[in-house]
């Protein structure tokens, strides 16, 4: 299971993916300048500084230099301009498993086909060429609205860890946790080619 850096898009699509790299933080300082209490829900500080967000987007590169992340930059043709970020993170290679999270998007580009084509590129991807058996995806139990985008998609949910990740003030959140396992991929592509048959 060699999870590389890619370009991942369809061909007649709203999203590409591109590899992260230090050029994107300037783009993607301005996304979160649209909507800045977005990083709420997010275990780390918010990246509310240019240095801050060269430096989030740094620590993913770290990550993946350590094999356990491979993050994205997400760009949107409908606009011309990158609209948001997410990764492969927690990859598993001896499990043969993978999660998908660190998403967030500009206000815009929300509740449009962006984020159905980024979850089924990146899922497609981790089923039919890293050869995974389970993707997972999680969030801050608190955040409703992603825990309705993640079952919108087909997966499961699978119950709320307690406790589970320290923020950076100290506190601790509750995870909601969802997944996908290799039995269920054929029915949620078949339902994520629907939805994106709809928004054209």
């Amino acid at each position: 299971m060699r999870v590389e850096p890619l370009i991942l898009e369809l061909p007649d699509g709203r999203a590409r993916l591109e590899p992260l790299t230090p050029e994107h933080a300037a783009s993607l300082f301005k996304v979160y300048g649209e909507d800045p209490d977005f990083f709420r829900y997010y275990t780390i500080a918010a990246p509310d500084t240019p240095a801050k967000m060269s430096a989030w987007v740094g620590a993913a590169l770290d990550q993946q230099a350590s094999g356990l992340a491979l993050p994205f930059a997400v760009f949107d043709k409908s606009i011309g301009e990158f609209c948001g970020s997410t990764r492969y993170m927690d990859i598993q290679p001896a499990n043969r498993m993978l999660e998908i999270g660190s998403t967030f998007y500009r206000p815009r580009s929300r509740r449009t086909s962006v984020n159905t084509e980024c979850k089924y590129l990146l899922l497609r991807h981790a089923f039919e060429v890293l050869g995974c058996v389970r993707v997972q995806l999680k969030c801050d139990a608190r955040n409703e609205p992603s825990r309705a985008a993640i079952l919108r998609i087909g997966a499961s949910f699978e119950g709320i860890i307690r406790q589970h990740l320290a923020r950076h003030d100290g506190t601790f959140r509750d995870s909601a946790m969802f997944s996908i396992i290799e039995s269920e991929w054929p029915g949620v592509k078949e339902r994520l080619e629907r939805m994106l048959s709809r928004s054209g």
